[in-house]
């Protein structure tokens, strides 16, 4: 290889003016050429010899270490084809190096027979290129100070960071004594780039991580905290209160670049920053200032002639042979005023003109442009200047697909451009060696400035029309997806976002709105990502208004995309599930009917299950009946979570598994996400809670992809409700501490956090922060109060309450009203079991009829874990009444079966005798207290021996229902409905439902 290889070295941390001296004196010793550099304070060694250069770096630190601060040398070496190339690359390096190390670039490693060359791994430079391998001489084993030290997404720059040196330790220094920095100039005059790389060598300074935000494509304001935050990688909600209560107590820098378009918004949300989050840093690029308090102004200053000219021939690939080359490559630099664009662009066509060549076309198109244009800064007419030439040496196939690339907005593929712009690859990658396009990761984009500047340009209508044609075109074939793998049909449609906001709202302004209203319908799911759900309705409201009227397939798809989106939005602002499911009906659609009776059973959940189940129902047999599976579950999902509300476990398991294998599969992650939540609640009640915690693992993972507020909130309260019950408080607490930090500082209504909160206060003997946190969900004129949650958050309020000798039988009795009339059984019989032990002390025989009446709905529904809480009751009741053995035998039974499931101990935990002789199985207990019931037990035999539900079963059997009958009535599988009848029947010495009518007369 030809070239050079440079050694540069330097002391870590504070060396003495002495110990510098001293290296520059043992540098000068060396074998090479001594390389000027203005601006290092460190010696610069070149070789041409890859292996000279790695001995003259082991001698360098061997005599090095016979001085002072010897052990503080840092050494590196890289090979390029020129010395410049060499010694910006090393000293990069050198940058990431400890104290004592001397590294290698790949390059050098790979031109080097040297032995022991150890091996470091994949590294990113401060000068943001793409990572590279990185080699070391010595043996530290330490770890390097490479970007990947520090969170970031700094953005990867592909050609080098030319000068600025000044700038950039001015900047350093600024941002030092400032939480706010604008840097300011004209479009093109570095600003981007000098901010990134600022940023890159301060990263160190923010624990948190430096977040680069792109606004170029923002044209609405109140997109910016969507854009922050997903940077960053928070959750989102609209406006930004939820974003900031999550970098309260963060130290970050975050980077805004392009803020010109929405200045007014981004002062806005800066503003919002400084006030809430005191440990967050802004650095923003603007052709403005924000014009706010506090904000320290640094206009970037053009490139310094040397500067200049290098980026030129760099960016250009040609040396300027001969006086006259460089006469004219200084010429371009200073007609060009130093601004990195503008020398970009000129230098582009250094590979087909020569640089006189250059300097002759930029002096006619200079020459238009002298003139006094108010309003126009002198430097942005220096840059049109500089892109008029570009244009106008372009062909015409390149000038008009390079007019029409203006319409798309947040970069492009090579079909979109081939479609609406009609750029065929060659005149693409012509565009993008001229640096009129940006070629990254497979898309396309124009700078923003390039953008601006040829938009004005465009006077062709009907490229717009293409291009909602043809994004019109993408959701409509994407759509299959959405049944199928929604997860790819999110990749496919998601980095096209922009464009989709563009060609929506093209197509809706139109006279013919039926190509953006099919557009709205295509990507309604698009907006339960990224809590986008505001915007989302507000497109699609647009599209049914534009057609109030419309009675076709297409208004029923878009009632269907509303009323999705809104479920979590505004569920009650209007009925599109309703208007659509009439429609659907009319039409004769059984696939949308089936969806809307799910959306519509939505509705009324939380006042009528029933009536929510009969429209699940109807919706299943209809899906069923035409094979749609994705209709089926979006119905199932939802009887699942009824299912498990009347404590159905038996029925409730098939559909779990099948449900949610289909959801997850399919990449419907908000229903699979509550499927999951809803089954690892299930194995909670029924006697499972490690697999409740790995369900309740598996939920949190299904929702967070999607970013989404409510779902990831959901998911991560049941995680915790989980873990605090099975012992594990403090990763509970852990876990959410972020939604906490969001409730706090946000003022943000997270789902199921006072419940979850309350659940943990409970157990950790929290009971006045249990009673606070569900006030004013419990408070009897709660907007809850019409439905059944009341009925699931009572007895965790009155636990708190009665563990802090409190009377709670108003709430309880309140609860059971509730549960029994939503028929809850899991609820009832937490207030039948607390309501008997409050009646222990005064009136033990009402107690027992309470607690066996509990532990009956307990065995009954299956629910094994409430066992537990069942047998520590009935031994506090027998220790009372004078039973000491059987209150011991219980008691050991109990705190078995809590220790074999994996249950924790709640801190209101009873203390109880234990037995000495061995342990009951929780059934064998279960079965012995039923047995031992004693003088106040209830009957063997006769009507006074049959149960609750017996009776209820009974009284339904003889008004001649059949046993599905009764258990759609009781909420109870028709396996449960033959075992209580056979129980029956064993009681009242009768063999069929003929005896059992004609004893119920007699």
């Amino acid at each position: 290889m030809g070239g050079v290889t440079v050694l540069t070295a330097s002391y870590a941390g504070a060396a003495s003016a002495p110990a510098y001296a001293r290296l520059a004196e043992l540098a000068a010793e060396l074998a090479g050429e001594q390389l000027v550099r203005r601006d290092a304070a460190w010696p610069v060694v070149g070789y041409e010899d890859v292996r000279t250069a790695i001995a003259a770096a082991e001698a360098l630190r061997s005599s090095a270490s016979r001085g002072p601060a010897g052990e503080l040398l840092r050494i590196a070496l890289h090979s390029a084809p020129t010395a410049v190339q060499a010694t910006r690359h090393a000293e990069h390096l050198l940058a990431i190096a400890n104290p004592g190390q001397t590294l290698l670039t790949a390059t050098t490693a790979a031109l080097s027979d040297a032995a022991g060359i150890t091996d470091l791994g994949v590294h990113r430079l401060r000068d943001l290129g793409s990572a590279e391998r990185i080699f070391e001489l010595t043996s530290t084993a330490q770890p390097l100070r490479s970007l990947d030290l520090v969170p970031n997404n700094l953005p990867v720059m592909f050609t080098s960071f030319v000068g600025r040196t000044t700038q950039v330790a001015a900047l350093r220094t600024q941002l030092a004594g400032s939480r706010l920095v604008t840097l300011t100039g004209p479009g093109g005059s570095g600003k981007t780039r000098l901010a990134a790389q600022t940023a890159a060598q301060l990263a160190e300074r923010w624990t948190d991580g430096v977040w680069w935000v792109d606004l170029s494509a923002i044209t609405d304001s109140t997109q910016i905290p969507e854009a922050v935050a997903a940077a960053v990688g928070l959750l989102v909600e609209p406006g930004d209160r939820l974003l900031i209560g999550q970098l309260r107590h963060k130290q970050v820098l975050i980077c805004l670049d392009n803020c010109e378009q929405i200045i007014d918004g981004v002062a806005e949300f800066v503003t919002a920053l400084q006030i809430g989050c005191p440990e967050v840093t802004v650095l923003a690029t603007s052709r403005e200032p924000l014009d706010l308090p506090g904000e320290a102004v640094w206009r970037v200053p053009a490139l310094s002639p040397d500067e200049a000219r290098t980026l030129f021939l760099e960016r250009s690939g040609t040396p300027a042979d001969g006086v006259e080359a460089e006469r004219a490559v200084r010429a371009i630099c200073q007609r060009l005023d130093g601004i990195p664009l503008a020398l970009e662009l000129a230098a582009a066509w250094g590979r087909t003109l020569t640089p006189t060549q250059i300097e002759a076309g930029l002096e006619d198109r200079f020459g238009l442009l002298t003139k006094n244009v108010r309003g126009v800064a002198a430097r942005q007419r220096t840059l049109a200047a500089s892109i008029d030439w570009s244009y106008d040496l372009l062909d015409d196939d390149e000038r008009r697909a390079f007019r029409r690339l203006a319409v798309f907005a947040g970069g492009f593929t090579l079909e979109a451009a081939a479609t609406v712009s009609g750029a065929v690859p060659v005149v693409l990658a012509r565009l993008v060696d001229k640096s009129l396009v940006v070629a990254e990761n497979g898309r396309y984009r124009l700078l923003e400035t390039i953008r601006e500047y040829v938009a004005a340009r465009l006077t062709d209508d009907d490229v717009r029309d293409r291009h909602l044609d043809h994004y019109l075109q993408v959701a409509e074939a994407a759509e299959p997806l959405l049944d199928s793998d929604r997860d790819a049909w999110r990749a496919l449609i998601e980095p096209d976002r922009e464009n989709f906001r563009t060609a929506l709202d093209h197509g809706l302004a139109a006279d013919d709105p039926d190509r953006g209203r099919r557009l709205a319908a295509a990507l309604r799911w698009l907006w339960n990502l990224q809590a986008t759900g505001t915007e989302g309705i507000g497109y699609l409201r647009r599209a049914i208004e534009r057609a109030p009227d419309d009675r076709t397939l297409l208004q029923a798809r878009l009632f269907y995309g509303y009323a999705t989106v809104a479920d979590t939005v505004d569920p009650f602002g209007y009925d599109a599930a309703g208007r659509g499911l009439d429609l659907a009906t009319e039409l004769g659609d059984d696939r949308l009917r089936s969806l809307f009776l799910a959306m519509v059973a939505v509705g009324e959940f939380f006042t009528d299950l029933q009536k929510a189940w009969d429209l699940t129902v109807e919706g299943v047999r209809l899906a069923d009946g035409i094979g749609n599976e994705h209709a089926r579950n979006a119905n199932v999902g939802l009887q699942c979570v009824l299912l498990a509300l009347w404590d159905r476990h038996d029925d409730l398991r098939p559909l779990l598994d099948r449900a949610a294998a289909g959801l997850v599969t399919s990449g419907e992650r908000g229903i699979a996400s509550t499927v999951l939540t809803t089954w690892s609640e299930s194995l909670m009640s029924t006697g499972e809670p490690r697999k409740a915690v790995e369900l309740a693992e598996r939920a949190l993972a299904a929702a967070e992809p999607l970013a989404d507020f409510h779902r990831v909130g959901s998911a991560r309260a049941q995680l915790a409700s989980v873990l605090v019950r099975t012992g594990q408080a403090d990763e509970a607490r852990a876990l959410m501490r972020p939604l906490l930090e969001l409730a706090e500082t946000a003022g943000s209504v997270v789902p199921n956090l006072g419940q979850a909160m309350s659940v943990i206060s409970l157990w950790t003997g929290e009971y006045d922060a249990a009673v606070e946190w569900l006030a004013r969900d419990a408070a009897p004129d709660s907007p809850l109060a019409g439905t059944f949650a009341p009925a699931m958050l009572l007895p965790t309020v009155a636990a708190a309450k009665r563990a802090l000798g409190r009377d709670a039988t108003e709430l309880l009795e309140r609860a059971a009203g509730l549960a029994r009339a939503h028929k809850l059984p899991r609820p009832l019989s937490d207030v039948l079991d607390q309501l008997g032990r409050d009646a222990i002390a005064e009136q033990p025989d009402k107690a027992a009829e309470l607690l066996h009446e509990a532990l009956t709905i307990r065995v009954d529904h299956g629910l094994r874990t409430y066992l537990i809480d069942s047998l520590e009751s009935l031994a506090l009741l027998a220790n009372h009444t004078n039973r000491p053995a059987d209150a011991a035998r219980l008691a050991r039974a109990a705190a078995n079966a809590r220790e074999d499931i994996g249950l924790g101990v709640p801190a209101d935990h009873p203390e109880l005798p234990l037995s000495g002789e061995p342990a009951l199985t929780l059934d064998e207990a279960v079965a012995y207290a039923r047995r031992t019931r004693g003088a106040r037990g209830r009957p063997s035999s006769g009507w006074a021996s049959l149960t609750p539900t017996e009776e209820q079963v009974v009284a339904l059997a003889v008004e001649g229902l059949s046993n599905p009958e009764i258990g759609e009535r009781l909420f109870m599988s028709r396996g449960t409905v033959k075992t209580h009848l056979a129980h029956v029947y064993t009681k009242l010495g009768v063999a069929n439902r003929t005896e059992l009518a004609s004893l119920k007369k007699a």
